[in-house]
């Protein structure tokens, strides 16, 4: 019973030689030929626990990332191609059909809106694989306008120096050949006194709603950051951040900034850094889950289950706010350091950043005692009932209808990551990268990747021409269909085909080795005179 299972052995011989050990399948259809195929890609995992070869295979390009924009000596080039014709043609051919889309609604057309409709989504999925990015106009008018706050600062908040923003991403240069980066941490702030594991020392004086709060709000907390260090110092600093949890739950900030910034003015804009919530109080619960608002169809709206009267709806809660719900703030420790590109101790730095990112939130905060484990679930507790967005279902728990509110939002169930257990109430992504770091994108830096491989197998006589896909249609394969190969049979292919490559990558690199002794004579006998 000791003795190790085909299964296991199958996904460890997987796992070393780098193949993803659990493929989903895409079923692929030659539009020349008429061949259908299945085709086993990879999962994408972050999560080493989940998929060990996707995971580290992302932490390494996340790694690639960091390094080469951290360090710049030139301004990356970000001038855009000019459009093309056919980007052209695509978007006059949008636009009449939104305009004729509009004129169906008009008309009450319910049927030929629809066909408009997803006319127009074709044609917006068209212009992305044009290669035109960013967001395209809504074909629907807002139903409302968009609330404004007042900017005007809080008055316990210090005021900082605002300066125009200069269109450059470079630090300062010293001596004419030094042009050192940074290295910082950003904490939240405390909410109790806690022990060396993390635990609080009195779990009744711990503030885990505010806990939960700024959980919830981090990512917004930073951006706010960020945009206040910019207008600080006066030119577009340029991040890359990972964002990590501590021991006792809360999330902290690591990030590599491009050029040197004064210790004094990152501690300055970290005490006047402030986010406010401006959504409908939600200190106290009004319905518990046994007896929960229920959708009335004739009103499409939610309705108290005992008095039938309407819930407000997002726009009317928050129409009259006097103060905002939650304000977030950072901590008082605040570490920074200067870098110098090319040094041991940026590569010490680079594997800092990205130390954790191949386990979940939950993996790298310890749960082994007792005490650790009744922390982690008084929190994500807290976390269950405080909403995450403004269309959050949790909502229905305070009395207010979320926005967007339909009859399957009864449940006042919410999916979001703030409210997993495996999250502790990070929404969004781990790494955050400005748009100017590197002056690529992912997909660029896997690009190029590729492109040295295929050089290198180039430069040996072993020729891969890239592969037309243009004319592949793909789509994921039905439930149940009886095509589908097994999943071993799928990753025994994938074994080989990775061998495969490795041999001849591993003989292109041999090939472009030089011989060794160099120009010397390697002859064991002289040569005649």
């Amino acid at each position: 019973m000791r003795q190790p299972l085909a299964g296991k052995v199958l996904e460890a011989t997987a796992d070393h030689h780098g193949v993803c050990i659990r493929p989903f399948m895409m079923e692929t259809v030659d539009y020349d030929t008429g061949e259908m195929r299945y085709v086993g890609v990879p999962c994408g995992s972050t999560v080493e626990t989940q998929c060990g070869p996707c995971a580290r295979k992302a932490r390494a390009l996340r790694q690639t990332q960091c390094r080469e924009g951290w360090h710049l000596d030139d301004e990356p080039d970000f001038t855009p191609e000019p459009p093309t014709d056919q980007q052209k043609l695509l978007v006059a051919y949008r636009a009449d059909l939104v305009a004729e889309y509009r004129k169906a609604l008009a008309e009450g057309a319910e049927t030929d809106a629809e066909e408009l409709r997803e006319a127009i989504h074709t044609a917006d999925a068209d212009l992305r694989n044009l290669g035109v990015r960013g967001k395209l106009p809504n074909p629907d008018a807002p139903a409302t306008a968009v609330r404004k706050r007042s900017t005007r600062r809080r008055q316990d908040a210090p005021n900082l120096p605002r300066r125009r923003v200069e269109k450059r991403t470079l630090g300062r240069e010293y001596a004419g050949k030094f042009r050192p980066s940074m290295f910082l941490t950003l904490t939240l702030d405390t909410y109790g006194r806690v022990r060396r594991d993390g635990t609080p020392v009195d779990f009744a004086t711990y503030d885990y709603r505010r806990a939960a709060r700024d959980v919830v709000h981090f990512a917004a907390l930073v951006d706010r950051w960020w945009q206040n260090l910019r207008r600080c110092v006066g030119w577009d600093v340029q991040y890359f951040a990972t964002v990590e949890p501590q021991k006792r739950g809360a999330p902290h900030l690591h990030a590599a900034l491009r050029g040197s910034i004064p210790h004094s003015v990152i501690k300055d804009v970290t005490a006047a850094t402030y986010h406010q919530v401006w959504w409908p109080n939600h200190d106290r619960l009004l319905y518990e889950t046994d007896r929960l608002p229920v959708w009335d169809h004739e009103r499409r709206s939610f309705v108290d289950p005992g008095t039938r009267q309407a819930l407000p709806t997002w726009d009317e809660a928050v129409a009259n706010l006097d103060a905002p719900a939650h304000v977030s703030t950072f901590g008082e420790q605040v570490h920074s350091k200067g870098i110098l590109g090319g040094t041991p101790e940026a590569g010490r730095h680079i594997g800092y950043l990205t130390k954790y990112l191949t386990k979940s939130v939950s993996e790298v905060v310890e749960q082994d005692t007792t005490r650790q484990r009744e922390h982690a679930d008084r929190l994500h507790t807290e976390l269950a009932v405080t909403p995450c967005s403004p269309r959050c279902p949790i909502w229905l728990r305070y009395g207010v209808q979320p926005l967007g509110a339909r009859s399957q939002t009864a449940s006042a169930h919410c999916k979001g990551k703030a409210h997993r257990r495996t999250t502790l109430g990070l929404p969004g992504r781990r790494v955050l990268v400005s748009r100017k770091w590197s002056g690529k994108s992912l997909a660029d830096h896997r690009a190029d990747r590729k492109r040295f491989v295929a050089e290198t197998l180039a430069a040996a006589g072993i020729e891969k021409p890239p592969q037309n896909t243009s004319r592949l249609g793909w789509q994921k394969v039905r439930p149940g269909d009886p095509g589908v190969p097994p999943r071993a049979h799928v990753l025994l292919h994938a074994i080989s085909e990775r061998l495969t490559w490795k041999a001849e990558y591993d003989r292109a690199l041999l090939a472009a080795q030089p011989p060794p002794g160099g120009d010397t004579e390697l002859s064991a006998t002289p040569l005649a005179a």
